[in-house]
Order: C-alpha cells, then structure tokens, then sequence
C-alpha cells in the first residue's frame, strides 16, 4: 500500500496547553489528526446527534488562557475558544466525520496497554475524516469481551528522544542552577531589577525543579515591587503563599501583596493580607513595614487621620531603622501642609539616626528643601544640605548649589557663624560659581533709596550700582528696582532674563518679587500671541503659572496643539466649551474633542462629539464635518465594531469616496473579516482597492487584495476574485506574499476549471518562496 505524509505543525501556547494539527493522506485520501497536549488533566467530552455521529468535541480547563487563542481551521476541523462562567472551554467542530481518543499511554515509558475509556487526560487526538477512517482497522467490541491488558515488555520500542535537523539526537548539558541564582542576588543588590528579572526568568525556564525555586519566585516579587509592577506582584505573590506558605519570608511577601492591592485600588483584598500580615506576624519588621503601606493607602484614599496612626505605629513599635526612618518621613510628609515646625521635628529624627537617608534621592531632597525654606523653615533646610555636603563630594553636580544655600539657609538662622563659615567655604571653592552673586550679597545687606529721575537716567543708574556693589545688598537693591521700573516701560523679555537673579534675593526683604516676574511673565506671554511666536509662549506658560484674559484663548490653544501642550489646550478648551454663542461653542467642542481624541480620551470624545453633531445638523455648518471621522477613529481605537459600522456610513455620506479615508475603510475590511461578513469585506476592500487603482498607489496592498480575494472565494464569485488576485502581479511583494499570491491565483484558477493556468500559478508559488507553507500548499494542490 503506497502511502505518503505532508505534516503542517501549528503550535499555540495557553498556559501549558499545546495545539497542533498535522495533515496526511493515505492511498491519497486526505484526512487529519488534532493533537491536543497539557501538563495538567483536562476533560474532553464528544457531543452527538441522534445517527451516533460526532457534531462536536467540548474540552474544559482548570485555568484560563493567560493569551488569546486564536482560531485554527483546516480541511477537517474548526477550533474555537470560548469562557463559560470562568470555566476556559476549547469548541472543535467538524467539516466531515472526527473521532475522539484519549492518549493515556507514552510507548517510550509504558509496558503495558489496554483499551480504557476515561474523562480525564494530559493528552487527547482527534481524528478528523471524509468516509473511512483512516490508518487503522475499528472492529466493533462486545460488551461481554473482557478488557485484557496487553503487555510488551520483550518488545518495548527504543526511544531516542530529541534530533537536531540532520536527525540526530540531541545532548543537553545539564547546567548547574546554584551560579546564575547568585547572579540573581548580586543583580537585585546593585539595583539592576531589569536584568535581575531576565535571569531569574531563565532559570525556572531552565530549571523548572530548581531547588531555589521558593526564593527566585521570592526575588520575582521584590523585582517587580521595585518596578512598580504591582500586577506581577500580586500575581506571583499568590502563587508563593499558596506554595510556599511555611517559606522564612512569608510575612515579607504578604506585607509586598497588601501593597500591591492597595496600589491598584482594590482596597478590600488589600486589607485582607494586612489583617493576615498584622495577626500572623506581629511585631516582625515587615509588620512594622506593613504599617506604613497601610498609612500610604488610607493617605491616598484621603484618610490622612488613620493614616498618621499607622505611620506612627511603625515608628514608635520598630527598632528597625530604615522603618522608623520611613515612617517619619510619611509623618513629615503629613504634616507639613498644616505646621511645617512638626514636619520639622521628624526630619531633624532622620538626621540624627540616618543623615544619609537624604542622598539616597538626592533630587527629591532638594525639593524637599526648597519647599522648607519656603515654608520659613531655614534651620531644617540647612540641617539637610549640611547632611548631603557629608554623604556627596565636589564631583556631583549638585555639589555647588548645596553648599551655597547651606550658607544663604543658615544666613536666617541664629547660627550666623555658622553660615559666614559656609558661605565663606563656597567662595573659596567657587571663586566663580553659578551662586556667588547671592553669597556674596548674602554677606552684607544693605538698603538705599533711589532719588526721582526720568526712565532713562534710573536705567543707568541701577545698572551703574549692580555693576559696582554686586558683592552686597546694593547690588540686590538695584536689581530689585531696576525689574520694577522694566516691567512699567514694558520691557518683560529682559525682566524674565533676570529672572534667576530675582529669585535669588530675599523674599522676605524683596516682598515683589514673585508679583514682578508674573508681571513680566504675562506681558512676555502676551507680545509671543501676538507675534505668533508659539515657542515661547509655551516656554513662558510651562515656567510661569500664567492666566490671560479670555480674548487670549485662542492663541492659547492653537500654539498649545501646535507645540503639544494638550493639558493647556485642554484648559482653554474647557473654559470655553458652556459659551452660550453657538459658534463659539461649536468651535471650542471641535477643539475640545481633538485635545481628548490625541490624549485618549475617548469617553469624553463620544459624549462632546454627539453635542457638536447635533448643532452641526441643527445649523448646517460645515466647518466642523471633521468630527465624523474623529467619531469613526474613536470608535475604532475602542474596538466598537457595531458603532465603527454605523460612523462609516456617516463618512462615507459627507466625503464620498475620499481617498484619506483608506485607512478607516481598511478598519471596516478588518471588521468584517471579524465578523465573518464577506459582503462588507467586499464593498470596503472594493473601495480601497478601487481608489488605489485611481490614485496608483499601494498603501493597503497586498492586505487589501487577499482580503477581497478571500470574501469573492467565500461566495463563490471566483471570475472576481480571480482578477483581484491577479492584479497583484504587478504589485512590489516579500517572497513569501508572491508565493501566496501565486497559490491564490492557482486556486481561482482551479476553481474555474482552468487547470493549465493553475498548474503554472503553482509552479510559481513554489519558485517565489520554496521554503514557506504557501509553497508547500502548492505543491500538495499540484499533486492532487
């Protein structure tokens, strides 16, 4: 008997489910064998109709699918997903006749076999036919037969496991897991979470039974706590308790759960692990730990109250450091908005127990300074930029800045000889430093009157003063008058270039200055509108909390979306979106629905487009037709296929067959390939593929023509689908797309009885791309 095998391998990965269909012949008589695969048992159930035939295989898993699986189809078979309340089911359906077999035996490892029926397997076949059943001879069995097993131990097969291409077997060296899990610890020690997390991934694939698997999994948790992937926290934190739940780090892990939750805003599985955490483990140090993820999720929630309970908790019941550092750090955090001299108290903690607590972040440090000194709290601030000057050294950039304002901090003090010290330290080291003019001035304040003169003489004269006693408070005063008297000539450009300088002085002395510099800010900002200068008006607006007059608005907006500022275009179009002039309003919606639409915004795109269209009908303004295909966009970036329909139809009325449609008409080909609707798919492709051929351009090919060539094929229309296809023969294609092209081609042909044509076609499928499984088609077609 001549027999021959054309093997087509599709896997798919879900969980540990594995998919694959191979395809065969015997005595040239097609048929084909499903293979179904997991580490774990699953049910699969055979539905039949009344004739005892099998019009369905239903199979069910414990575990849903953490991937989509996508459809599978072949000659025999159609496969399909589908979730059933939480239950992940697999649907195969048939084109001809299948049988269903459960595959309990592995002929490598068992000796003996037996004819057993069963519901549950790691492994099921499915056979799919025409008429006969292929390869093997079903004879029918009594019921009265007795099952005896069969036993083959004198004959068991050799097994020679994996080959490598040129059919040899394959020798794995088993490699030792003890050196990359060091790897592990020294990566999340120097902080290299991402490499840390690549390597640890390696080592459970490579070593699945791992004897450090608890602590990899362990290490998983932290890496992504680090990451802020509080997903992956979650996820891989309930697989270690429920695996490892006597495991030494236990109670760190529930503290990193808890957290987790409370950081994607599941409050009440937060809660559970914290009463687990708080009960289980109390007065361990992730308890201790796990009062301050507490305080940060009530604060988030805005129970600052219950909060500083939980803060205080932690530092009061800890003799952790690094955990009472912590929560005096949230406490000084919750504190400063209502008595920055209490949030003080808890900074002057951390720098008695751990200084260097502050260079660990050193940018959040210097924020945190400069919004004590704002706050009055000079001691404080000084305190922490002497800790920085002994945790940092002259090579950090930041370097200069600190010890500058250490001196100009202590300058308000009691502790004067202190601060003469550190200024004195800076200007010996940075004879020529960016700060030198406030140290200098910061040395000796003096004030002076200016007597009355004209514009032009005052002008001269302060500069003559700054130019002479810049290393004194005069200095400061002439600069302090000279800003105010620009900003009255209207000179605002050159106010804002001193504006450094400004902020430099002592506000508490130099009461203006913020007054001075929003001044010039304004009427900088308003000479850029006017010169169109969109640059630096966005300049200007991310430095300067700027509001302008309403008449502004519109210059706003349009160098905001121009510069892609969309949080200021957004501010300008809510201000003015509830005017009661319809044509403002429809303007200010239109701009309002294009910030949302770039933002993603989607929601609010749907509800200010439904108000614009109904004024736009309402007073037949065309100016705003735009919105329509925003409306299409927005309903095709939500996947809404049903609203994606409807909003077409609405594009195609206002802009007929417009050629910047394309795309959105290539959406529609999509959607109708989703839903099987061959009649969509043609009149969209045939859109596209007609204003392609009038504008001689590719954009959608070949996408387009395999598309409408599949949906003609699908009802029968092959004279179409034909020249469809065969259009693609002038057309720019990979290999692989000629040789599918090409089998199109041969299969339209075949369909139309021109086997000569066909038999051509396929030849040059398998010339364009030998090796692809278009070519492999090809030839199977050429040999049937």
């Amino acid at each position: 008997m001549f027999k021959w095998i054309l093997l087509t391998l599709i896997p798919i990965l879900s969980f540990a489910l594995e998919i694959s269909i191979d395809s065969a012949k015997e005595n040239f008589i097609k048929y084909s064998i499903l293979h179904l695969n997991d580490q774990s048992k699953f049910t699969c159930k055979a539905l039949q109709n009344e004739f005892q035939e099998t019009k369905e295989i239903v199979c069910a898993f414990s575990k849903r699918s953490s991937k989509d699986v996508k459809h599978l189809e072949d000659e025999f078979f159609k496969v399909n997903t589908f979730i059933q309340k939480g239950t992940f089911f697999l649907s195969i359906k048939p084109k001809h006749k299948m049988k269903l077999y459960s595959n309990i035996f592995d002929l490598t490892e068992d000796t003996t076999l037996f004819s057993a029926d069963v519901s549950l397997s790691d492994s099921w076949i499915v056979v799919g036919y025409k008429d006969k059943f292929p390869l093997v001879k079903k004879d029918q069995r009594s019921d009265l037969a007795i099952n005896f097993p069969f036993y083959m131990e004198q004959d068991k097969l050799p097994y020679v496991g994996s080959l490598d291409i040129k059919g040899n077997p394959v020798a794995i060296k088993r490699v030792e897991d003890v050196s990359e899990y060091i790897k592990v610890k020294q990566y999340f020690e120097q902080k290299d979470y991402e490499r840390c997390l690549d390597i640890t991934n390696d080592i459970l694939k490579k070593y699945p039974n791992t004897l450090f698997k608890a602590e990899l999994l362990y290490y998983k948790i932290k890496i992504y706590e680090k990451l802020k992937d509080y997903d992956n926290v979650i996820e891989s934190a309930k697989i270690f308790l429920r695996e490892y739940s006597a495991d030494e780090n236990v109670a760190e892990v529930l503290s990193l759960i808890a957290y987790g939750y409370s950081k994607i805003g599941l409050s009440s599985d937060s809660d559970y692990f914290f009463d687990r955490l708080f009960s289980e483990h109390a007065g361990t140090k992730y308890a201790q730990r796990g009062f301050i993820y507490k305080g940060e999720a009530l604060e988030e929630s805005g129970g600052a109250s219950q909060a500083e309970k939980f803060y205080k908790k932690a530092l009061y019941e800890t003799k952790d450091v690094d955990v009472a550092v912590e929560a005096a750090y949230h406490l000084s955090n919750l504190a400063f908005s209502q008595s920055p001299k209490e949030s003080s108290k808890y900074l002057e903690k951390i720098l008695k127990v751990k200084p260097q607590y502050f260079k660990e972040d050193l940018k959040t440090s210097l924020d945190l300074v400069k919004e004590l000194v704002e706050a009055g709290q000079y001691q404080t601030a000084a305190d922490i930029d002497s800790a920085l000057l002994d945790a940092i050294n002259p090579t950090y950039d930041e370097y200069e800045e600190v010890l500058a304002y250490k001196g100009l901090y202590l300058a308000h003090t009691s502790e004067k000889r202190a601060a003469l010290d550190a200024l004195n330290s800076y200007m010996k080291k940075f004879p020529e430093g960016d700060y030198i003019k406030e140290v200098e001035l910061a040395k000796d304040q003096l004030f002076f009157d200016v007597d009355d003169m004209n514009s032009s003489v005052k002008l001269a004269e302060f500069n003559k003063l700054i130019e002479e006693y810049q290393n004194d408070s005069i200095g400061s005063k002439a600069l302090y008058e000279k800003t105010k008297l620009l900003n009255s000539l209207g000179k605002y450009a050159q106010v804002l270039n001193l504006k450094s300088e400004l902020l430099a002085l002592d506000q508490t002395t130099y009461t203006e200055v913020p007054s001075i510099i929003e001044t010039a800010a304004i009427g900088a900002m308003q000479e850029s509108l006017e010169k169109k200068n969109c640059e630096e008006v966005l300049i200007i607006s991310s430095e300067h909390n700027v509001t302008l007059s309403s008449k502004w608005d519109d210059g706003v907006y349009e160098c905001a979306m121009m510069g892609g500022d969309y949080q200021l275009a957004k501010q300008m179009t809510v201000k003015n979106i509830d005017t009661k002039d319809v044509q403002e309003k429809e303007k200010w919606l239109f701009r309002y629905i294009k910030v949302d639409f770039a933002t993603g915004n989607y929601q609010d795109v749907l509800q200010a487009a439904k108000d614009l269209t109904t004024l736009i009908e309402l007073d037949k303004d065309e100016k705003y037709l735009e919105v329509y295909r925003i409306l299409f966009d927005t309903y095709n970036r939500l996947e809404k296929q049903d609203e994606m329909i409807k909003a077409i139809v609405k594009v195609e009325e206002v802009f007929k067959d417009s050629y910047k449609d394309i795309d959105r008409y290539a959406n529609m080909v999509a959607v109708g390939v989703a839903k099987k609707d061959d009649n969509m798919v043609i009149k969209y492709g045939k859109k596209i593929y007609d204003l392609q051929r009038r504008t001689s351009s590719h954009a959608q090919t070949p996408y387009i023509e395999f598309s409408l060539y599949q949906a003609y094929m699908n009802k029968d229309n092959y004279e179409n689908a034909l020249e469809v296809i065969k259009s693609l023969d002038d057309a720019k294609l990979s290999t692989s797309d000629r040789a599918r092209q090409k089998y199109l081609l041969g299969s339209a042909y075949s369909k139309l009885w021109k086997d000569d044509e066909a038999q051509k076609a396929y030849d040059e499928a398998i010339q364009a791309d030998k090796g692809s499984a278009w070519a492999k088609l090809a030839q199977s077609a050429k040999n049937i």
